[in-house]
């Protein structure tokens, strides 16, 4: 039986050491990590990989139910599918695991709220948008990797793989910024 953990930040400027630090001072012998966005399960290879390596009797661990998804419908399926392979599921913060009845009750309810949660965020921010913009003082969002640099490299021969890790972003990205030259 291993407790495996699992630990997502949705950006690639953001830090994953809390989470690892808690994941490891909480028995897990395997920490997974990924820096990608947690509306859906695409693009997801480390949370795939963990759940593929579940065993019966093993624990998917987690600091918080956010960092499974944001939409409940896809927290519910990661679920199933550990399950599935005849493991549970540990949430730390608030302190929820699949072994009982009564924490699939309260992992589906968190998840309803995170969903919400998420709706509420992106309300309220196209609302600060708006004003911005009626303000004239909206000037977009922050370029996080230089595009160039990527539509350089990509015109020199240098593969998607290869881009992502010396720019430091997803392969995804490095797709959107060369559709978008494209376009």
């Amino acid at each position: 039986m291993a407790r495996i953990g699992y630990a997502r930040v949705s950006t690639t400027d953001q830090d994953l050491d809390i989470q690892y630090a808690r994941l490891k001072a909480e028995g897990c012998e395997i920490v997974r990590a990924e820096k990608v966005s947690g509306v859906s399960r695409e693009g997801r290879g480390e949370l795939a990989t963990v759940i593929e390596f579940l065993r019966p009797g093993d624990e998917l661990v987690v600091s918080r139910l956010d960092r499974l998804g944001r939409d409940t419908r896809d927290v519910l399926n990661i679920i199933h599918d550990c399950e599935q392979r005849g493991a549970f599921v540990t949430v730390l913060d608030p302190h929820v695991t699949t072994r009982g009845e009564m924490g699939h009750l309260v992992l589906t309810v968190l998840g309803m709220v995170a969903q919400m949660e998420r709706r509420f965020i992106r309300e309220r921010q196209r609302e600060g948008i708006e004003r911005a913009k009626s303000a004239g003082q909206y000037k977009g969002g922050k370029v996080r990797i230089d595009h160039e640099n990527i539509r350089k490299l990509f015109a020199s021969g240098v593969g998607i793989t290869a881009i992502a890790k010396e720019i430091g972003c997803s392969r995804m990205q490095v797709y959107r910024v060369l559709n978008a030259s494209n376009a």
